[in-house]
C-alpha cells in the first residue's frame, strides 16, 4: 500500500511536469556522493556532495557539499547542518559566478514496505543565503523541501536488504517560505522526480544510475532539466 501511494505520486508528478509548458528543455549530467558515518547509537554524521553540469555538460554548472550532525531514535532522526552551493552560469561570453550558503534543519523516518523494502520520507527546511553578483543584490529565503524515496529489491526476498539490485524511485517538492519574490516570485521553486536501478554491494555501499527529471519554475517560464544521475551511497560505523 505504501509503495502504491509512492508510485502515484511519483507518476502524477511526472506527467504534471511533461505537460507544462516548458519555455526551455535542457540535459545535463550529475555525479553525487552520499555518506553516512554512524559514531554509536544516537549519534552521527552525513555528507553529500554533487558535480553537476550545464547543458550538454558544456561546463561545470553547481558544486554542492553538505555536512550535517544527525541524531538518531529508532527509525528516525533529525538533523542540523550546512551547504555550500557555487553556481556558475554563462551568457556568451560573460560568465557569473554565485556562491549561496545555507544552514538546514531535517527530520527523516525510514519504514518498512513490504518483507524487506523500505520508503524514506524527508522534510528540510533551508535558510539560504544566496551571495551578490554583478546583476544581482545578495539574498535571505527560506524553503521548506519534501523528499520520498522508495527502494525496491529485486531479486532477493532477503530481510533486510544487504545485497542485490533494487530499484529506486524518489520525488521531491521544494516551496518558498520566505521572501519568494527575492528568488523566483512563486510558492513553488521546483520539483525532482527520479528513477533509476542501483546494486548494493553489501549494506555499506550502493551505486546507482538513473533519470531525474527537474522542473524549475521561473518569475515568468518554466525550465524542465534532464538529467543523468549517477550515485554513489555509503553507510559506515556502528549503530549499537
Amino acid at each position: 500500500m505504501k509503495f502504491k501511494i509512492l508510485l502515484i505520486i511519483f507518476f502524477v508528478n511526472l506527467t504534471a511536469i511533461g505537460a507544462a509548458s516548458a519555455q526551455t528543455n535542457e540535459l545535463s549530467g550529475w555525479a553525487a556522493w552520499f555518506h553516512t558515518q554512524r559514531f554509536n547509537k544516537h549519534w552521527g554524521m552525513a555528507f553529500d556532495g554533487h558535480l553537476r553540469s550545464s547543458h550538454h555538460v558544456g561546463y561545470l554548472k553547481t558544486v554542492l557539499l553538505r555536512p550535517s550532525i544527525n541524531y538518531y531514535f529508532g527509525n528516525k532522526n533529525i538533523a542540523l547542518g550546512y551547504a555550500y552551493i557555487g553556481a556558475n552560469s554563462r551568457n556568451g561570453e560573460i560568465k557569473t559566478f554565485r556562491p549561496e550558503n545555507r544552514l538546514f534543519e531535517q527530520f527523516t523516518i525510514v519504514q518498512p514496505a513490504g518483507s524487506n523494502a523500505q520508503i524514506t520520507h524527508r522534510l528540510r527546511l533551508e535558510q539560504r543565503f544566496l551571495g551578490e553578483t554583478t546583476t544581482q543584490q545578495s539574498v535571505f529565503s527560506q524553503r521548506l523541501r519534501y523528499f520520498a524515496r522508495g527502494v525496491i529489491p529485486l531479486n532477493t526476498k532477503q530481510a533486510p536488504f544487504t545485497q542485490g539490485t533494487y530499484l529506486a524511485l524518489q520525488n521531491e517538492l521544494f516551496v518558498n517560505v520566505q521572501n519568494k519574490d527575492k528568488v523566483n516570485k512563486h510558492f513553488l521553486d521546483q520539483n525532482r522526480a527520479f528513477v533509476g536501478i542501483g546494486h548494493r554491494f553489501s549494506k555499506m555501499v550502493d551505486l546507482e544510475a538513473g533519470y531525474l527529471n527537474q522542473y524549475i519554475k521561473q518569475p515568468t517560464s518554466y525550465t524542465i532539466n534532464h538529467v543523468v544521475q549517477v550515485t554513489l551511497y555509503t553507510r559506515f560505523g556502528n549503530s549499537k
